[in-house]
């Protein structure tokens, strides 16, 4: 047994950190990859705002709710296709190869929205998107709680969610230079030239991170010394109160559905994403304060540069000091901020600052999914389920968020921001209240946490 071989090794602290720190650097350089997926991920899903700029609509000639059902349709195939994905995942432990296939076909389906010629073609090509995209987010959290600590996962989810905040920022630049070429070429409108050129770079990836992406510890091999491996199996199993055994999948199913925490953290995650579904429409907020598409697309980059920056300080302190619940409570009360500033003025240089307050929200987004990951990791069967069951509480919400903001209800979108803070409030509120369920498990499990039988939860 090649643990075995290496228990005298990990009894010497010093030199278990030197080969801890040697792993951690080895796998940080392959896990920053899934931050460049989920950008792409996140710049495809905010296209349909851009294109909305440069003609989407007219081209296709939609009517009414036509657009916002592009928008909710993708979510469906999320909701049916995220447990059973996460479980063939847990179960085939590669997800260097899943991953990266579903990220290819997600390309293909994009190139082919860009080739859409009515509302049904554009409705389809969302439709079966949401089925491979939707393997991407909880497969990515699955395989960072599959390496890293509890006081590591904060960080590392940090980076990972970091995408969607680039990718609203990085995005707007991208698209703006690309619409700005492309336009017209060849006789084909920008917005066609933004899914076909966003899609070819999605497959080019998805190729090469087929080579790069770790699998779980026990089933990754050539890039870690033996040392490594067997302390990266060794750290898991002492973080947690159960081995990472080869129980059923469905096993794992079974434990989430029954567990009262799975359902709550999915609640709080569904109440979260309508706090937060201002960043769907945001090139068309922005647009409000009176400038054209292209400029509006470039300041709609500030505000999320700062967000970024909030993320990593806010997560690594969460980290730090193994606190959560204050970490999210404290980022959604400046975006609650900003949504009254917003909902009381149309004054440019106020509702431009609004925007960088509403942003900082998503640092309570990173410090909650981290705060799931650490909340329902054991059996690790159970954790793939539990992930992804939470995951889908959001994805639920998301097919109802484009619905709440209606052209009609612009340019002010008051009634949209009214549904954000009563969102936020119930989100707070909910944290408190699983914060304070925790404290009481925590109270019951303290005599064996002595004894090496549990952990307690992070509060």
């Amino acid at each position: 047994n090649i643990q075995q071989d290496y228990e005298p090794l990990f009894e010497d602290i010093e030199e278990r950190a030197k080969v801890e720190r040697s792993l951690l650097k080895k796998l940080d350089r392959r896990m920053y990859l899934l931050g460049v997926i989920y950008i792409l991920n996140c710049v495809y899903q905010s296209n349909l705002a851009v294109a909305r700029l440069r003609g989407f609509e007219e081209d296709l000639e939609l009517e009414g709710s036509q657009y916002a059902s592009c928008l909710a349709i993708v979510y469906v195939g999320y909701i049916l296709t995220q447990v059973p994905s996460n479980m063939y995942l847990e179960h085939i432990g590669r997800p260097s190869i899943y991953l990266s296939s579903c990220m290819i076909l997600w390309g293909f389906i994009s190139m082919l929205t860009g080739a859409a010629r009515g509302f049904y073609d554009a409705l389809i090509a969302r439709f079966c998107l949401g089925f491979v995209e939707a393997a991407f987010f909880p497969g990515a959290l699955l395989l960072i709680s599959k390496w890293y600590k509890r006081d590591e996962i904060g960080q590392r989810t940090a980076y990972l969610a970091n995408g969607l905040l680039i990718a609203n920022a990085a995005g707007s630049l991208l698209a703006s230079g690309i619409l700005g070429i492309m336009d017209n070429a060849y006789g084909i409108a920008a917005w066609r030239w933004l899914f076909f050129v966003e899609g070819a770079l999605t497959i080019s990836v998805a190729i090469c991170a087929m080579y790069i992406l770790p699998d779980f510890p026990k089933t990754s091999s050539g890039w870690l010394s033996s040392a490594e491996h067997s302390l990266a199996i060794r750290r898991i199993q002492e973080e947690y109160t159960v081995g990472d055994s080869p129980e059923h999948p469905f096993n794992g199913l079974l434990l989430a559905l029954s567990d009262k925490k799975v359902w709550s953290l999915a609640i709080i995650l569904g109440l979260h994403t309508f706090s937060s579904s201002f960043h769907i429409y945001f090139p068309t907020l922005v647009q409000t304060i009176g400038y054209d598409p292209i400029a509006t697309l470039l300041i709609s980059t500030p505000p999320w540069l700062t967000a970024i920056v909030t993320v990593i300080v806010i997560s690594r302190h969460s980290d730090e000091k193994s606190e959560r619940c204050w970490h999210i409570t404290c980022s959604m009360g400046i975006a609650l901020i900003g949504y009254l500033v917003a909902i009381s003025t149309m004054n440019p240089v106020v509702r431009y600052i609004s925007f960088f307050l509403m942003t900082q929200i998503h640092a309570g987004y990173v410090c909650f999914m981290a705060w799931a990951s650490t909340s329902v990791s054991d059996p690790p069967s159970k954790r793939a389920s539990a992930l992804a069951l939470i995951n889908t509480g959001g994805i639920l919400a998301s097919i109802f968020v484009p619905y709440a903001w209606p052209s009609s209800w612009g340019p002010d979108y008051s009634k949209s921001f009214g549904i954000c803070i009563f969102a936020n409030i119930l989100t707070i509120t909910a944290c408190c209240v699983f914060r304070g369920h925790l404290a009481s498990l925590n109270a019951l499990t303290t005599p064996r946490v002595l004894v090496g039988k549990q952990y307690q939860y992070q509060l």
